[in-house]
């Protein structure tokens, strides 16, 4: 249920394939907005659980790392069977690791399957706004993306691809930075 401040004022949900740029758009939003909004990485409690259940290092979990990259699918396959028992899971370990309740504003940076949208929608309904974060291919692999089967064909990459979102970014490298930007703020001022 929605904490007694009020908080959030706004949900900003993104998504986007591996390599397409999330965390670097949500990391200069944040920066940008600053002490009124948080970053919540639904990744993170998922990643700290896993490292602890199977005696990894969670800091190299966190990073764009070839360590992450060996244990990808099989985390994809444990979060799996989190989930099917309680899809709302990590959603609530993630708003409760960021202490989310304490800022209006959240940015919900790596949201990959339909039921992470819904967890939000159900709960935050009209303060809810997704965005997609695209790049070419060609920009991805630049950014050191190679397609790996049962990986970028799987959920967790294409889960969200025919949603309807209320804003795409197209972070392929044609635009300045600032311009990705602005749109954004745009949500957030309103």
């Amino acid at each position: 249920s929605e904490p007694a401040s009020g908080n959030p004022r706004l949900v900003l949900l993104f998504s986007g394939k591996r390599k397409s740029g999330k965390d670097f758009i949500t990391d200069i939003l944040q920066a940008k907005i600053a002490d009124t909004a948080v970053i919540i990485r639904l990744s993170g409690p998922l990643k700290e659980c896993y490292a602890r259940d199977h005696g990894l290092d969670y800091q190299k979990m966190l990073s764009a790392s070839d360590y992450k990259e060996k244990y990808r699918l099989d985390m994809i396959t444990w979060s799996t069977t989190i989930r099917q028992a309680d899809y709302t899971y990590f959603c609530k370990a993630a708003i409760e690791k960021y202490k989310a309740a304490e800022y209006p504003i959240w940015i919900v940076s790596d949201c990959r399957r339909e039921t992470d949208f819904q967890y939000f929608k159900e709960i935050y309904q009209e303060k809810v706004k997704t965005v997609r974060i695209q790049a070419s291919e060609d920009a991805r692999a630049q950014r050191g993306w190679v397609f790996t089967p049962s990986v970028d064909d799987a959920e967790t990459e294409c889960g969200l691809d025919s949603i309807e979102h209320d804003v795409v970014i197209d972070n392929s490298g044609t635009e300045p930075t600032e311009k990705l930007i602005d749109s954004l703020l745009h949500l957030v001022q309103k």
